[in-house]
């Protein structure tokens, strides 16, 4: 007998509500937040970089997203201290292509 089946014997008039609490799933199986995902601009040593961070689920799936975003723009870049780094001023295809996949997103910075 499990669980379920004690709580039904203790509390028989109790209907259990639907729980929509649970995390949502992404088809690539990436979870998405409610939060929004802060895109921010750069220049560290004189050149600039787009900084992805605030994902609050798994840190693999976020390092699968920093692969995916790296190899859809062609460039170069790396996933350190939760924040994905990405070589260049690609905000706005970035943020675009996070908005397909579900994710909020936030600019910040000019």
């Amino acid at each position: 007998m499990d669980l379920e089946d004690q709580l039904k014997k203790l509390f028989p008039d109790h209907q259990p509500e639907e729980n929509d609490d649970e995390p949502t799933e992404e088809p690539d199986g990436l979870w998405l937040q409610e939060e929004p995902l802060l895109c921010k601009y750069e220049k560290r040593k004189g050149k600039p970089i787009t900084i992805i961070s605030g994902y609050t689920g798994a840190q693999e799936d976020f390092k699968q997203l920093a692969k995916e975003l790296k190899t859809q723009l062609g460039v170069g870049g790396s996933f350190k201290n939760e924040e994905i780094i990405i070589q260049g001023d690609y905000r706005p295809q970035i943020m675009e292509s996070l908005k397909q996949r579900g994710f909020n997103v936030k600019r910040v910075g000019g």
